[in-house]
């Protein structure tokens, strides 16, 4: 990749979050800086999420690259990019990253299929079923004028890919927009999914092969206008951060708590504190990546869209730390 596309702010205060081991060469107070690959080419993976396994961290995100055109006829601002299919980074340390290539291809000149560069693929998050040994990553498919709404899934043998694309469904008939994928620690997975025309956030229980949806599932933050959920778990507790729409502009962040995944939600305050914190410091949430969840101490990981120029975005990893079940994220 080219190396002006845009890289990873990072913004680590390592006083606060012990990272792996091998993080402590940065700076003890904060380490910001744009994050290459190693071969020195800037990162392309928005909307991304981490998978951990084999000690091993796989980064999978959306490729954009190319010139971002408005959607005619939209009530909101469309931009959008050509879909340049998922990115795969892989990394020990979470600094130094392999570029593993692209890890599912989109196609070209068939308007028609779901995964032509001319249609909406978007939030790409992977888990392991480790009873099928499968790899399954869902992501957000639509189309440009956002009238189809699918989560799509696909699966491969191994991590890094490549992924086979399967199809895109309407969980149980509803609308999926923004999304991210749960994976629970008795091995239960869980598709949670902006829907009901962004009004609505929904949670999918996903079969026991994690490939498609089944009929139990929950409404929560009724009415309350969220995407870009990023779902994570501390001693027991759940925790569901969520942007406001506002297309592609920054808002405060929320998050929301429950005791069980398909149980009560309950919607809490922004989770950022300091300057900067009513817009998530000019970002939108993604994913929560687990560093030590005994302690409560975990990445924020966010998009910095530039809805002009969209391949142009940038990223901001903070730390994020939970005391007395209470989120607090800052960017130094």
């Amino acid at each position: 990749m080219d190396k002006k596309y845009p890289t990873i702010l990072f913004c680590f205060v390592l006083l606060q979050i012990n990272l792996p081991a091998q993080t402590k060469q940065l700076p003890a107070a904060s380490a910001k800086g744009l994050t290459t690959d190693m071969d020195g080419n800037s990162i392309n993976a928005h909307g991304a999420g981490i998978l951990k396994y084999n000690n091993t961290y796989y980064l999978f995100g959306e490729i954009k690259k190319g010139k971002t055109w408005l959607v005619a006829n939209q009530s909101w601002e469309d931009y959008r990019v050509p879909a340049g299919g998922i990115s795969c980074y892989s990394s020990k340390d979470l600094i130094t990253w392999k570029n593993e290539g692209i890890a599912m291809k989109s196609l070209t000149g068939n308007a028609s299929n779901e995964i032509d560069t001319g249609r909406v693929i978007e939030r790409p998050k992977v888990i392991y079923n480790g009873r099928t040994k499968k790899f399954v990553m869902w992501m957000h498919i639509n189309k440009n004028d956002y009238s189809l709404s699918h989560a799509g899934v696909a699966i491969s043998d191994k991590p890094a890919g490549p992924y086979t694309y399967l199809e895109s469904v309407a969980p149980n008939e509803q609308m999926s927009r923004d999304m991210t994928l749960f994976k629970d620690e008795d091995g239960k997975a869980y598709l949670i999914y902006a829907s009901e025309n962004n009004m609505t956030m929904q949670i999918c229980l996903l079969n026991d092969d994690y490939l498609s949806p089944t009929k139990n599932y929950i409404r929560i933050l009724e009415n309350q206008h969220r995407e870009a959920p990023a779902l994570f778990k501390q001693n027991g507790k759940y925790f569901l951060i969520t942007s406001l729409c506002s297309g592609w502009d920054p808002n405060p962040a929320t998050y929301a708590v429950a005791n069980s995944m398909m149980g009560t939600w309950t919607q809490k305050e922004n989770p950022c504190v300091g300057s900067g914190a009513e817009t998530t410091f000019n970002s939108q949430s993604t994913f929560v990546l687990p560093i030590d969840e005994k302690k409560g101490q975990y990445i924020f990981m966010a998009d910095k869209w530039n809805k002009f120029d969209l391949q142009k975005s940038d990223y901001l990893w903070l730390p994020l730390n939970i005391t007395n079940g209470q989120i607090e994220i800052k960017e130094n």
